[in-house]
Protein backbone atom coordinates (compact mmCIF):
# COMPACT_ATOMS: atom_id res chain seq x y z
CA UNK A 1 0.00 0.00 0.00
CA UNK A 2 1.51 3.36 -1.25
CA UNK A 3 1.37 7.01 0.31
CA UNK A 4 0.97 9.68 -1.96
CA UNK A 5 0.78 12.91 0.10
CA UNK A 6 0.30 16.10 -1.54
CA UNK A 7 1.88 19.90 -0.14
CA UNK A 8 1.04 23.17 -1.55
CA UNK A 9 3.09 25.71 -0.91
CA UNK A 10 3.69 29.66 -1.03
CA UNK A 11 6.52 31.66 0.90
CA UNK A 12 6.56 29.00 3.51
CA UNK A 13 9.90 27.89 3.19
CA UNK A 14 10.71 27.09 7.20
CA UNK A 15 8.13 25.53 8.00
CA UNK A 16 8.14 23.32 4.64
CA UNK A 17 11.17 22.20 5.52
CA UNK A 18 9.63 20.22 8.74
CA UNK A 19 6.37 19.31 7.19
CA UNK A 20 8.84 17.29 4.88
CA UNK A 21 10.74 15.92 7.49
CA UNK A 22 7.49 14.37 9.21
CA UNK A 23 6.65 12.68 5.91
CA UNK A 24 10.37 11.46 5.32
CA UNK A 25 10.96 9.77 8.54
CA UNK A 26 7.26 7.51 8.62
CA UNK A 27 8.67 4.35 9.03
CA UNK A 28 7.07 1.37 7.51
CA UNK A 29 5.31 2.26 4.51
CA UNK A 30 6.09 3.50 1.26
CA UNK A 31 5.42 7.17 0.82
CA UNK A 32 5.70 9.69 -2.39
CA UNK A 33 6.16 13.14 -1.30
CA UNK A 34 4.79 16.08 -3.63
CA UNK A 35 5.01 19.36 -3.11
CA UNK A 36 3.51 22.28 -5.10
CA UNK A 37 5.34 25.28 -4.94
CA UNK A 38 3.92 28.28 -6.69
CA UNK A 39 6.85 29.93 -7.57
CA UNK A 40 7.95 31.21 -4.16
CA UNK A 41 10.30 33.99 -3.07
CA UNK A 42 10.92 33.38 -0.13
CA UNK A 43 13.93 31.30 -0.81
CA UNK A 44 12.26 27.79 -1.00
CA UNK A 45 13.28 27.58 -5.04
CA UNK A 46 17.00 27.74 -3.60
CA UNK A 47 16.78 23.82 -2.03
CA UNK A 48 13.49 22.43 -2.77
CA UNK A 49 14.37 20.65 -6.22
CA UNK A 50 17.57 20.01 -4.48
CA UNK A 51 15.57 18.02 -2.00
CA UNK A 52 15.81 14.06 -3.26
CA UNK A 53 13.26 13.22 -0.68
CA UNK A 54 10.53 15.28 -2.47
CA UNK A 55 8.80 15.24 -5.83
CA UNK A 56 8.75 19.04 -6.43
CA UNK A 57 7.21 20.73 -8.55
CA UNK A 58 7.42 24.48 -9.21
CA UNK A 59 4.46 26.50 -10.83
CA UNK A 60 1.89 29.31 -10.97
CA UNK A 61 -1.17 27.96 -9.97
CA UNK A 62 -4.91 29.69 -8.60
CA UNK A 63 -4.72 28.91 -5.43
CA UNK A 64 -4.03 26.02 -3.05
CA UNK A 65 -6.64 23.80 -3.77
CA UNK A 66 -5.71 23.71 -7.30
CA UNK A 67 -2.21 23.35 -6.30
CA UNK A 68 -3.41 20.33 -4.26
CA UNK A 69 -5.60 19.00 -7.14
CA UNK A 70 -2.39 19.24 -9.57
CA UNK A 71 -0.28 16.93 -6.79
CA UNK A 72 -3.38 14.28 -6.98
CA UNK A 73 -3.06 14.44 -10.53
CA UNK A 74 0.28 13.51 -10.22
CA UNK A 75 0.17 11.27 -7.30
CA UNK A 76 0.83 7.21 -7.73
CA UNK A 77 0.00 5.92 -4.47
CA UNK A 78 -3.33 3.77 -3.47
CA UNK A 79 -3.70 6.40 -0.34
CA UNK A 80 -3.49 9.94 -0.65
CA UNK A 81 -3.73 12.81 1.61
CA UNK A 82 -2.89 16.48 1.31
CA UNK A 83 -0.09 18.17 4.14
CA UNK A 84 -0.10 22.22 4.51
CA UNK A 85 3.22 23.13 5.31
CA UNK A 86 1.97 24.32 9.04
CA UNK A 87 1.18 20.71 9.42
CA UNK A 88 3.38 17.72 9.91
CA UNK A 89 2.63 13.41 10.98
CA UNK A 90 3.47 12.17 14.06
CA UNK A 91 5.78 9.28 14.55
CA UNK A 92 3.84 5.79 13.30
CA UNK A 93 1.21 7.61 11.74
CA UNK A 94 1.16 6.64 8.23
CA UNK A 95 1.70 3.18 9.46
CA UNK A 96 -1.02 3.27 11.53
CA UNK A 97 -3.65 4.80 8.58
CA UNK A 98 -2.47 1.73 6.16
CA UNK A 99 -2.86 -0.87 8.93
CA UNK A 100 -6.37 0.68 9.48
CA UNK A 101 -7.41 0.75 5.46
CA UNK A 102 -6.15 -2.70 5.42
CA UNK A 103 -8.47 -4.14 8.23
CA UNK A 104 -11.44 -2.08 6.62
CA UNK A 105 -11.52 -2.62 3.16
CA UNK A 106 -15.10 -1.37 2.86
CA UNK A 107 -13.82 2.52 3.92
CA UNK A 108 -12.90 4.63 1.71
CA UNK A 109 -12.11 7.89 4.20
CA UNK A 110 -10.78 7.77 7.21
CA UNK A 111 -10.20 11.13 9.49
CA UNK A 112 -7.58 10.79 12.31
CA UNK A 113 -7.31 13.09 15.26
CA UNK A 114 -4.65 15.88 15.70
CA UNK A 115 -2.59 18.37 17.81
CA UNK A 116 -2.77 21.69 17.94
CA UNK A 117 0.89 23.48 18.26
CA UNK A 118 1.76 27.39 18.76
CA UNK A 119 4.82 28.59 16.46
CA UNK A 120 7.25 27.32 18.86
CA UNK A 121 5.76 24.05 19.04
CA UNK A 122 4.12 24.14 22.50
CA UNK A 123 1.28 22.25 22.61
CA UNK A 124 -2.44 24.29 22.90
CA UNK A 125 -4.90 21.73 22.86
CA UNK A 126 -5.70 18.53 20.62
CA UNK A 127 -8.82 17.61 18.24
CA UNK A 128 -10.44 14.44 18.62
CA UNK A 129 -13.14 13.69 15.75
CA UNK A 130 -16.11 11.31 14.69
CA UNK A 131 -17.54 10.96 11.30
CA UNK A 132 -18.87 14.49 9.97
CA UNK A 133 -22.17 14.98 9.49
CA UNK A 134 -23.65 16.89 6.95
CA UNK A 135 -25.37 19.78 8.21
CA UNK A 136 -23.24 20.30 11.23
CA UNK A 137 -20.50 20.46 8.80
CA UNK A 138 -22.19 23.44 6.51
CA UNK A 139 -23.55 25.80 8.99
CA UNK A 140 -21.69 25.01 12.36
CA UNK A 141 -18.03 23.61 11.80
CA UNK A 142 -16.16 21.13 10.18
CA UNK A 143 -15.09 19.03 12.64
CA UNK A 144 -11.93 17.49 11.09
CA UNK A 145 -8.96 18.64 10.02
CA UNK A 146 -7.44 18.03 6.78
CA UNK A 147 -3.98 17.11 7.78
CA UNK A 148 -5.95 14.30 9.33
CA UNK A 149 -7.70 13.09 6.67
CA UNK A 150 -6.42 10.27 4.78
CA UNK A 151 -8.69 8.64 1.69
CA UNK A 152 -8.42 5.96 -1.28
CA UNK A 153 -7.47 6.72 -4.92
CA UNK A 154 -10.79 5.41 -5.46
CA UNK A 155 -12.31 8.73 -3.72
CA UNK A 156 -11.39 10.51 -7.54
CA UNK A 157 -12.39 7.19 -9.63
CA UNK A 158 -15.57 6.98 -8.52
CA UNK A 159 -16.80 10.00 -6.72
CA UNK A 160 -14.43 12.75 -8.84
CA UNK A 161 -13.95 14.17 -5.72
CA UNK A 162 -11.11 16.55 -6.42
CA UNK A 163 -11.32 20.06 -4.37
CA UNK A 164 -13.29 22.76 -5.75
CA UNK A 165 -10.93 25.69 -6.61
CA UNK A 166 -14.16 28.43 -6.52
CA UNK A 167 -13.10 28.34 -2.95
CA UNK A 168 -9.95 29.41 -1.39
CA UNK A 169 -10.44 29.27 2.30
CA UNK A 170 -13.33 26.32 2.66
CA UNK A 171 -12.66 23.89 0.07
CA UNK A 172 -12.21 20.67 2.90
CA UNK A 173 -15.99 21.79 3.87
CA UNK A 174 -16.99 21.63 0.19
CA UNK A 175 -15.19 18.35 -0.30
CA UNK A 176 -16.49 16.37 2.85
CA UNK A 177 -20.14 17.75 2.23
CA UNK A 178 -19.91 16.16 -1.36
CA UNK A 179 -18.46 12.69 -0.25
CA UNK A 180 -21.09 12.58 2.23
CA UNK A 181 -24.14 13.64 -0.53
CA UNK A 182 -22.73 10.31 -2.23
CA UNK A 183 -22.09 8.30 0.91
CA UNK A 184 -18.60 7.46 0.41
CA UNK A 185 -17.58 4.97 3.60
CA UNK A 186 -15.88 6.94 6.14
CA UNK A 187 -14.22 6.07 9.44
CA UNK A 188 -12.26 7.06 12.26
CA UNK A 189 -8.75 6.40 13.61
CA UNK A 190 -8.39 7.27 17.21
CA UNK A 191 -5.20 8.22 17.25
CA UNK A 192 -3.10 10.87 16.87
CA UNK A 193 -1.69 11.31 13.51
CA UNK A 194 -1.09 14.83 12.93
CA UNK A 195 0.37 18.38 14.47
CA UNK A 196 -1.32 21.57 13.06
CA UNK A 197 0.48 24.90 13.58
CA UNK A 198 -1.46 27.69 14.54
CA UNK A 199 0.70 30.71 13.72
CA UNK A 200 -1.72 33.55 13.60
CA UNK A 201 -0.88 33.78 9.98
CA UNK A 202 -3.34 30.40 9.29
CA UNK A 203 -5.30 31.14 5.97
CA UNK A 204 -8.31 30.40 7.97
CA UNK A 205 -8.11 33.42 10.27
CA UNK A 206 -8.47 35.94 7.20
CA UNK A 207 -11.28 37.84 6.24
CA UNK A 208 -11.27 35.82 2.79
CA UNK A 209 -12.20 32.75 5.26
CA UNK A 210 -14.90 34.68 7.21
CA UNK A 211 -16.62 35.57 4.04
CA UNK A 212 -16.26 31.88 2.61
CA UNK A 213 -17.82 30.26 5.70
CA UNK A 214 -21.09 32.95 5.54
CA UNK A 215 -21.78 31.61 2.03
CA UNK A 216 -21.26 28.11 3.38
CA UNK A 217 -23.88 28.57 5.54
CA UNK A 218 -26.58 30.30 3.28
CA UNK A 219 -26.17 27.83 0.76
CA UNK A 220 -27.82 24.96 3.40
CA UNK A 221 -31.33 24.99 3.13
CA UNK A 222 -33.31 27.76 5.55
CA UNK A 223 -34.32 25.04 8.08
CA UNK A 224 -31.01 23.61 8.48
CA UNK A 225 -29.67 27.35 9.36
CA UNK A 226 -32.42 27.70 11.80
CA UNK A 227 -31.35 24.45 13.51
CA UNK A 228 -28.14 25.24 13.70
CA UNK A 229 -27.93 25.69 17.70
CA UNK A 230 -29.94 22.01 17.66
CA UNK A 231 -26.85 20.81 15.28
CA UNK A 232 -24.31 22.18 17.78
CA UNK A 233 -25.97 20.79 21.09
CA UNK A 234 -26.74 17.21 18.88
CA UNK A 235 -22.45 17.36 18.30
CA UNK A 236 -21.37 17.94 21.86
CA UNK A 237 -23.57 14.86 22.80
CA UNK A 238 -21.99 12.79 20.27
CA UNK A 239 -19.03 13.91 21.81
CA UNK A 240 -19.60 12.85 25.19
CA UNK A 241 -21.25 9.57 23.86
CA UNK A 242 -17.94 9.11 22.35
CA UNK A 243 -15.31 10.55 25.09
CA UNK A 244 -14.07 12.96 22.87
CA UNK A 245 -13.79 15.32 25.91
CA UNK A 246 -11.50 12.73 27.83
CA UNK A 247 -7.82 12.20 27.22
CA UNK A 248 -5.13 10.60 29.65
CA UNK A 249 -1.49 12.76 29.47
CA UNK A 250 0.10 11.55 27.21
CA UNK A 251 3.62 12.73 24.55
CA UNK A 252 4.06 13.53 21.15
CA UNK A 253 6.96 14.05 18.75
CA UNK A 254 7.39 17.01 16.42
CA UNK A 255 10.24 19.15 14.10
CA UNK A 256 10.37 22.57 15.94
CA UNK A 257 11.90 26.03 14.26
CA UNK A 258 14.47 25.28 17.27
CA UNK A 259 14.56 21.66 15.97
CA UNK A 260 14.04 21.05 12.21
CA UNK A 261 16.87 17.89 12.03
CA UNK A 262 15.48 16.29 14.79
CA UNK A 263 12.11 15.30 16.53
CA UNK A 264 11.46 16.81 20.03
CA UNK A 265 9.47 14.87 22.47
CA UNK A 266 6.55 17.26 24.15
CA UNK A 267 5.01 16.25 27.38
CA UNK A 268 1.08 17.02 27.99
CA UNK A 269 -0.16 16.31 31.62
CA UNK A 270 -2.90 18.76 31.21
CA UNK A 271 -4.89 17.72 27.69
CA UNK A 272 -7.29 20.24 26.74
CA UNK A 273 -9.57 19.99 23.77
CA UNK A 274 -10.02 23.77 24.50
CA UNK A 275 -8.91 25.84 21.39
CA UNK A 276 -9.06 29.32 22.73
CA UNK A 277 -10.06 32.17 19.94
CA UNK A 278 -10.82 29.14 17.52
CA UNK A 279 -13.26 26.50 17.09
Amino acid sequence: MKFSIITPSFRNSNWLKLCIASVADQQGVEAEHIVQDSCSDDGTQDWLLQDKRVKAFIEKDSGMYDAVNRGLRRATGDILAYLNCDEQYLPGALHAVAEFFETNPHVDIVFADSIIINADGNYICHRKVLVPLKYHSQVCTLGVLSSAMFFRRTVLEKYGLFFNTQWRDFGDVDWVLRALNQSAPMAVLRRFTSAFADTGENMNLKPNARREAKLMVESAPRLAQKLATAFKVYHRLRRLLHGIYFQKPFSFSIYTPRSPDKRVTVRVDKPTFIWKGRI
